[in-house]
C-alpha cells in the first residue's frame, strides 16, 4: 500500500480528485495518510476531516527558518510512514532539507505546460491570465518531480488543454482542472505505486 501525504493551501480540489480515484478503485493500492495546510482556513482540512485523514496547519511565518519549516512537514510525514509527497495547490515555498528528503518522492501539479508559465509567483489564476495575455493556442497542467526551485523538476506527466476564444482566467482554470489536473495526478500516483517512473538526468521514463 502506497502511503500518501499531501501538501495543500487552498479548496483542495486536487486532493479530493485523488481520494475520488482511491474510492473509485484507480488507486486502489494507494491511501492518503496525512495532509498538511500552510493555512488555517483551508477548505482542504475539512476535506480531510470528513474522511478522517491525520490533518494539521504548519505556517511557515511561525517558524525561524525554512530549514525549521522543512524538519517540520518532515517529522509529520514521517510519523506517518508517508511514502509519497504530492503538493496539490502548496503555496508555501520549501527548501533543500524537504526537496533532498523527499528526492523523487515528492510530485507537484501545476497549472500549465512547463516551462511555459511556470515558477515563482506563478500559482492560482496567475499562469492561466499569462497564458491568456500571451496569446497561446494550447496551455494544461504538468505533473513534475519536486526540487528546491519552483516547477523546475523533471516532468513526468503533461496534458495539454487548447484554449477558446471566450476563455478568461476563471474558465480556463476551471477547464484546466477538469480535463487536465484532475486526470495526471492519479495517473502519476499510480504509475509511482506500481514502481513504474525511472528518473534518468532530466527525463523521466515510463516503463511499460
Amino acid at each position: 500500500m502506497l502511503r500518501i501525504g499531501a501538501l495543500v493551501s487552498g479548496g483542495g480540489t486536487n486532493l479530493q480528485a485523488v481520494l475520488d480515484n482511491i474510492e473509485s478503485g484507480y488507486l486502489s493500492n494507494c491511501s492518503v495518510v496525512a495532509v498538511i495546510s500552510s493555512r488555517p482556513d483551508a477548505y482542504a482540512l475539512k476535506r480531510a476531516e470528513r474522511y478522517g485523514i491525520p490533518a494539521i496547519c504548519l505556517r511557515r511565518k511561525d517558524f525561524d527558518s525554512l530549514d525549521d519549516y522543512d524538519a517540520a512537514i518532515i517529522e509529520y510525514f514521517e510519523k506517518h510512514r508517508v511514502d509519497l509527497v504530492i503538493m496539490a495547490g502548496f503555496l508555501s515555498i520549501l527548501g533543500k532539507k524537504f526537496s533532498e528528503h523527499y528526492r523523487n518522492r515528492a510530485i507537484n501539479i501545476h497549472p500549465s505546460l512547463i516551462p511555459s508559465f511556470c515558477g515563482k509567483g506563478f500559482y492560482g489564476l496567475i499562469p492561466h491570465k499569462k497564458a491568456l495575455e500571451y496569446g497561446v493556442k494550447v496551455t494544461g497542467a504538468t505533473v513534475h518531480f519536486v526540487e528546491a526551485e519552483a516547477d523546475t523538476g523533471p516532468i513526468i506527466l503533461q496534458k495539454p488543454v487548447y484554449i477558446n476564444d471566450d476563455d478568461t482566467p476563471e474558465t480556463l482554470q476551471k477547464r484546466v482542472m477538469e480535463e487536465a489536473e484532475w486526470k495526471i495526478l492519479p495517473e502519476t500516483i499510480k504509475l509511482f505505486s506500481e514502481g513504474r517512473l525511472v528518473v534518468e538526468g532530466r527525463k523521466v521514463r515510463i516503463k511499460r
